[in-house]
């Protein structure tokens, strides 16, 4: 039986464990992500690559715990919110057909090259090839979020294009994967699939057309109430609540949370807000980008035939998404459709949680969960430099210009 000294004793060295890592993801993640920015690659890339470096793949100073995993999703929820309080409902209605087209393609072709790949390739199971093609369907917009946010395009016509298409990508991607684990299950339920599709699509929508005005009509009082920054404690309230309530209907936490940004981007002082909101965005998105690295397990490439499937993934999981969906936004002009296409490039977290799921229920194999997991990886890291290339000469366009006028004229 342990004593109050011993439990007090443990409970300090956790404490003290703790820590330890933030202050390891932290410094290891600035520090590769200066080097980087000095040979003229985005800040993500050596975050992520820090990630590799300080993960069980190479020096081994720290594994994905539960704690950083928290820290990893409210660094992306953060990330979302943040983008969201830059794109205004009205963006998001100029380009809503494009958008849909570039998911719709941006889902079929990625998930028709999976399946078809590992049908054809032997020694893998047809529910196999039905996790990878739901594992590339699937688009991390945390990742071009980002990199288009430092780059001061996020309100750029090609950046609304991937952020609505990457929430209609969302809610596309779970019914595949619905379906997908149904029939590693034994069946479809196609009431319960159509609940979820209906749940999905009714609260996209609300929150895009209503949102706003919802939020306008409790700005004031909130404005007058009496704690500190009674603003941003709000936002942060209405944006992990939504980010909850897309949880439990489903679809992914982010969605959520890029909807309550959205929300808020018309009906608030959305530059003071974007700041605060910034700050706490820059002490988080390093646990999400450095634990993504973490989970890149090297030693699958010590089989010949797994680098060589790996390879064929990866260069699939590109050229379907540069091709579908810049197939799709080919009437925005050539170089659009390109900045469109690489956007929807990285797979990121969304990509790892499909492989968790297919590995937890016994449906793929340990070389089928190496695979997924390197081309997220790695189509998170080749993701950035492409998005850089495509958007380069383009002329940034600070955020916080629009706001600071429409704010001023509401209040005179």
């Amino acid at each position: 039986m342990m004593t109050l000294l011993q439990v007090t004793s443990q409970s300090t060295a956790d404490h003290g464990a703790v820590l330890l890592a933030l202050f390891i993801v932290l410094l290891a993640a600035k520090l590769v992500a200066e080097v980087c920015e000095r040979i003229r690659q985005p800040a993500v890339v050596g975050e992520i690559l820090a990630g590799i470096l300080i993960g069980p793949s190479v020096l081994k100073l720290l594994q994905p715990t539960e704690i950083l995993e928290a820290l990893a999703q409210i660094g992306v929820i953060f990330l979302l919110f943040t983008v969201g309080l830059e794109t205004r409902p009205s963006d998001i209605f100029k380009v809503g057909k494009t958008a849909a087209l570039v998911a719709v393609l941006g889902v079929v072709l990625p998930f028709a090259a999976g399946w078809g790949l590992l049908s054809l390739w032997p020694g893998y199971s047809w529910i196999e090839a039905m996790f990878l093609g739901a594992a590339m369907v699937a688009t991390s917009v945390g990742i071009t979020a980002r990199v288009l946010s430092g780059m001061g395009l996020i309100s750029s016509e090609s950046s609304r294009v991937i952020l609505a298409a990457a929430v209609i990508d969302d809610v596309i991607g779970l019914l595949v994967l619905t379906v997908v684990s149904s029939l590693a299950s034994g069946g479809v339920n196609y009431f319960h699939l159509g609940f979820i599709a209906a749940l999905a699509v009714v609260f996209t929508s609300f929150l895009i057309i209503f949102g706003t005005r919802a939020v306008n009509r409790i700005k004031r009082p909130v404005r007058n109430l009496k704690i500190d920054h009674s603003l941003l404690v709000f936002a942060l309230v209405l944006c992990f609540g939504l980010a909850a309530l897309a949880s439990f209907i489903g679809i992914a936490g982010i969605v959520g949370a890029f909807l309550a940004g959205v929300a808020l981007s018309e009906a608030t002082d959305g530059t003071k807000l974007h700041q605060q909101a910034q700050a706490l965005t820059e002490f988080t998105t390093p646990f999400f980008l450095v634990t993504v690295g973490m989970k890149l397990d090297l030693s699958i490439f010590r089989s010949t035939e797994v680098v060589l499937l790996t390879i064929v993934v990866i260069a699939l999981a590109i050229a379907t998404k540069l091709a579908g969906c810049g197939l799709a936004a080919a009437r925005m002009g050539k170089r659009r459709a390109i900045q469109v296409g690489v956007g929807m490039i990285p797979r990121g977290e969304v990509g790892i949680v499909v492989a968790q799921l297919g590995i937890a229920m016994a449906a793929v194999s340990g070389a089928i969960y190496g695979v997924v997991l390197a081309m997220s990886v790695i189509t998170t890291l080749v993701a950035p430099p492409l998005i850089k290339l495509a958007f380069a000469g383009e002329q940034a366009n600070p955020p916080t210009a629009d706001y600071v006028s429409e704010f001023e004229s509401g209040i005179g």
